[in-house]
């Protein structure tokens, strides 16, 4: 086994400082659900919980922010990734008090032609509460084109052919870019993203901002890049397996990142890290995470980085049954499928989850 080079010994899992946005459509659940720190009487939209601008909590790196660190400890603290670049997803809990607007984001292909940007933004959502009544918004009623959308924004019947669909607790979407969506009120939830904060509004239901005017919607851009064909798309269809040990639910498999639910009790869950950094988001009960010889202690609804070339970290509970969410950037187009069918997952079923992430997005499909 080749030993890492001497600057990277010190390298450990670290807890990430979050990071409160006000939004007019944002709540008091994160601060006094979630436990984010703020002002519970202030509008709190989003916490942002992993990014490359998030600064490590306590331990040898406090107040470093993960951008420092990556280019501090090259790939052993990103592994398989460019160090140069920024950190690629952004992880964040959002309050919908009132609903966001409608909104689409490009894809990378679009991104960097048009923004010059590294790339667009694909996402999903865990969903953590919903009103009774919640919907989201996701995906047109049925076909429409780029005239057809054109008109009904000038015309304002543009809700007439949105896709609205009801939403509850544990539920799971995912929205690649192209995806015409929007987050109803009384929803919270979490959410997993490239890292990109690229957003062409389309509506915003006619509300104002403190300066007394409406936000910026870009009409043309979202043209093109809306995926203009009929939402199908609904809850996603997880894979309850078993690897190494630790019982796991795959929920998300995009291309650029994969979402995993963990199991965790009394007895040390073991997630390998497979040669890429690990995110690690606490659910409703504390965990401890140990890697690298070093522990830290995770609130609930707290984040952790794990640096990749620790290879494995371990989670475990004081002794109630609870879970994490692990996040991290896909290793290979195959990686999942390989770990599902190690787990003795039967292949057809494997076949039919991942299909739910294939397919290219508008703008990928206009240069092939």
């Amino acid at each position: 086994m080749v030993e890492p080079p001497q600057e990277l010994a010190g390298l450990v899992p670290f807890a990430v400082e979050p990071r409160e946005v006000p939004l007019i459509w944002g709540g008091d659940a994160l601060v006094r659900r979630l436990g984010k720190p703020g002002d519970p009487g202030a509008a709190i939209g989003e916490s942002w919980e992993c990014w490359d601008e998030n600064a490590a909590r306590g331990g040898p790196y406090a107040g470093l922010t993960i951008g420092a660190l990556r280019a501090r400890f090259g790939h052993g603290f990103v592994g398989a990734l460019d160090p140069e670049l920024p950190f690629p997803i952004l992880t964040k809990f959002i309050d919908a008090r009132q609903a966001l607007s409608v909104q689409v984001h490009p894809d990378d292909a679009y991104a960097r032609r048009v923004e010059r940007q590294a790339n667009g933004k694909t996402e999903c959502w865990v969903v953590l509460d919903a009103q009774p009544d919640a919907r989201l918004i996701l995906g047109w009623a049925r076909d429409i084109d780029r005239d057809e959308y054109i008109r009904r924004v000038e015309d304002g019947t543009l809700g007439d052919v949105l896709r609205r669909i009801p939403v509850n607790a544990g539920d799971v979407f995912y929205l690649p870019a192209g995806t015409v969506h929007a987050i109803g009120a009384g929803v919270v939830l979490f959410e997993a993203q490239q890292a990109s904060d690229l957003t062409y509004r389309i509506f915003d239901w006619n509300r104002v901002g403190p300066d007394g005017h409406g936000r910026l919607l870009h009409t043309e851009k979202a043209a093109d890049v809306l995926d203009y064909r009929a939402g199908h798309a609904g809850a996603l269809r997880g894979v309850a397996f078993e690897f190494a040990g630790t019982r796991r639910t795959a929920l998300v498999a995009d291309p650029r990142f994969v979402v995993e639910r963990v199991a965790v009790d009394s007895n040390p869950a073991r997630v390998e890290l497979d040669e890429m950094p690990l995110i690690v988001t606490a659910q409703e009960h504390a965990v401890e995470l140990r890697a690298g010889g070093a522990a830290i202690e995770l609130a609930p609804y707290d984040t952790a980085l794990v640096p990749a070339s620790l290879g494995t970290a371990t989670l475990s509970s004081d002794g109630a049954a609870t879970s994490v969410l692990t996040i991290a950037p896909a290793r290979d187009a195959g990686a999942v499928a390989r770990r599902l069918a190690s787990a003795g997952v039967p292949q057809a079923r494997i076949d039919d989850y991942l299909a739910q992430f294939g397919g290219a997005t508008p703008s990928e499909r206009s240069v092939r």
